[in-house]
């Protein structure tokens, strides 16, 4: 086992905070990532309270609070921990030198500072959500064109650094979009930019750094462990997640399936490929692909939902495969890979440790409620305890991270 040198740590001081917070990009933007997980669903939580309870005076957005919902998770906060990993590890990938602070520092202002904007912006002041989302645009396009810098100064085409550009480049199309609804276009651009959020950005990145660091941790771990990463299967699951998108966006709900069965199919067969069972310790590594077991399983309801809409004409999952998606996969695989990375990048134990686990445990539940909110009964109840679960689950891990953050690594290296 690897020996740790630890020093005592203090938070730095405010004049050391910029220089500290500015030392690496995963810890300016986990930081800000950290703060939107909470932002995000505090205003939800709350949001959904008032529809199920009613709360005097709480002020209404000026789009469908659904929209402001979607948007502002998918473009917001998972986007602040995807640039905190890729600017990071870009240049590792492509074997060039880390990135100068000048180059990470205006994405994270540009994405954070938009995204608080349109979160202000949500309480009845819709210029200043369109702001934000201008700034947030901003913010995308800076850190497209540094990471495209890295990938046409190294000699590699790294598939995994084209997939990433690629999402990224649909996402700037999905602000696009949405601004374009917000002055004015019909409602057919805001249900775009939404789609593109989870299939054209999330998914694609979400896959995408699965496949190559998974089983390659898997492979520096379990004994007897085959590393198998196919470069055939992210051209399939993109060709196959356009086509879902694009079916899904102009409601050809009775041809879904034609997109959805193989990706159920490819993804479980990753999570089989992928020997789980090889894999349970240590924690750190178990919870990767324990997270990553939800995508086939969100698929095989998407799936079966459609066989169902083809023979009865019925929806009866309505939202729980998106759900199972986005809570289930992305929710848990952000808490086990941004835990890994903050671990090992601040000199510590490549350790769960107790408020992870309960952090990665409740998030299981909150998905699970969730879901059940799809099956009748009193729908928002379900809604509003899913919101202030997930809450409940971050807080401690938010402020453990964010602890972190803002003081220097436990080894006494830069960074």
């Amino acid at each position: 086992m690897a020996a740790y040198r630890t020093v005592e740590a203090k938070p730095a001081s405010f004049a050391d905070l910029p220089a500290l917070l500015a030392s690496a990009p995963h810890r300016l933007l986990f930081l800000a990532g950290a703060l939107a997980v909470l932002l995000s669903m505090a205003w939800w939580a709350i949001e959904l309270s008032w529809m199920r309870f009613g709360l005097g005076g709480w002020p209404q957005p000026s789009i469908p609070p659904a929209y402001a919902h979607a948007m502002l998770i998918q473009y917001g906060m998972f986007p602040l921990f995807m640039f905190g990993f890729l600017l990071t590890v870009f240049p590792r990938w492509l074997n060039r030198p880390p990135l100068p602070r000048s180059r990470y520092v205006p994405v994270a202002g540009c994405v954070f500072g938009g995204y608080v904007l349109a979160n202000v912006g949500l309480l009845d002041l819709p210029w200043l959500l369109t702001s934000g989302l201008l700034l947030m645009l901003a913010g995308y396009v800076i850190g497209l064109v540094t990471l495209g810098s890295v990938l046409r100064a190294s000699r590699d085409r790294d598939p995994y650094a084209l997939s990433c550009l690629l999402a990224l480049g649909l996402g700037i199309m999905g602000l696009l979009v949405f601004l374009a609804y917000l002055f004015g276009a019909p409602d057919d651009c805001a249900r775009l930019a939404v789609r593109l959020g989870t299939f054209g950005l999330l998914l694609p990145i979400f896959f995408t750094v699965t496949h190559r660091m998974l089983p390659f941790f898997s492979g520096n771990v379990a004994k007897d462990y085959k590393v198998i990463r196919p470069r055939w299967s992210l051209a399939v699951v993109w060709v196959l997640l356009l086509a879902h998108l694009l079916l899904d966006w102009r409601g050809d709900f009775g041809w879904l399936w034609l997109a959805d069965m193989p990706l159920a199919l490819v993804f479980a067969w990753h999570a089989l490929a992928w020997q789980p069972w090889k894999a349970m310790r240590p924690g750190l590594l178990a919870v990767l692909h324990l997270a990553f077991a939800w995508l086939p399983l969100a698929f095989v309801l998407y799936a079966v939902q459609d066989v169902i809409y083809v023979t009865q004409g019925q929806l009866p999952f309505l939202r729980a495969p998106l759900h199972a998606l986005a809570i289930g996969y992305f929710g848990s695989m952000l808490v086990a890979m941004v835990t890994r990375v903050t671990q090992g990048h601040s000199g510590r134990p490549l350790q769960m440790g107790a408020v992870a686990w309960s952090c990665f445990g409740l998030l299981q539940v909150v998905a699970l409620l969730r879901i059940r909110a799809e099956f009748g009964g009193d729908v928002y109840l379900w809604l509003v305890l899913a919101a202030w679960g997930w809450l409940l689950a971050f807080l401690p891990w938010v402020l453990r991270s964010a602890w972190i953050f803002l003081t220097p690594r436990v080894d006494g290296k830069p960074g």
